[in-house]
């Protein structure tokens, strides 16, 4: 399947996330910036795919990305990285999110898993409780957190 077809509208996911739990299956939940796409993001979704059926992956917007982080940021727009990650294989679905958190996400899709990268503790996750309160639990996957896409802008920056 090309990459961008499995970037969908979250009604989609939700529908595919059904199918896989009327067949037993489980479904996981990471997110995040992605906004240059390094070794780091690919273990923590490889390692989160590891642990569940389904793995929706939710992409902040463009404008979350500013509300969050300020301008001039994300360096690559939203339908590029929404697409990147999608190609990678342990991803079966990619959502844009507009929201500055990933919480709406979380209530829509009611994941069994929310994976988080090696960057935060299960009680460090700002979502536990909402993903708690679903029946879900908060997971840790992926390596040490030794990458980043802001020291690799810096390193482009010839900073590093």
């Amino acid at each position: 399947m090309p990459a961008a077809d499995k970037v969908v509208p979250l009604e989609e996911a939700l529908a595919r996330a059904e199918e896989v739990r009327r067949r037993g299956g489980r479904i996981g939940l990471a997110n995040g910036v992605f906004d240059l796409l390094h070794v780091g993001h690919v273990r923590y979704l490889e390692a989160a795919r590891a642990l569940c059926d389904q793995l929706v992956v939710a992409v902040n917007s463009d404008a979350s990305v500013r509300a969050n982080r300020g301008p001039g940021m994300p360096t690559v727009g939203e339908v590029e990285r929404a697409e990147v990650v999608a190609a990678l294989g342990a991803v079966d679905q990619v959502v844009v999110f507009a929201e500055r958190d990933v919480s709406e996400v979380i209530r829509r899709l009611r994941p069994d898993l929310h994976v988080k990268g090696t960057d935060y503790t299960p009680e460090g996750v700002p979502e536990r409780a909402l993903v708690e309160s679903l029946g879900g639990r908060v997971v840790i996957a992926g390596d040490p957190k030794d990458h980043s896409s802001s020291a690799l802008r810096a390193k482009l920056r010839g900073e590093g």
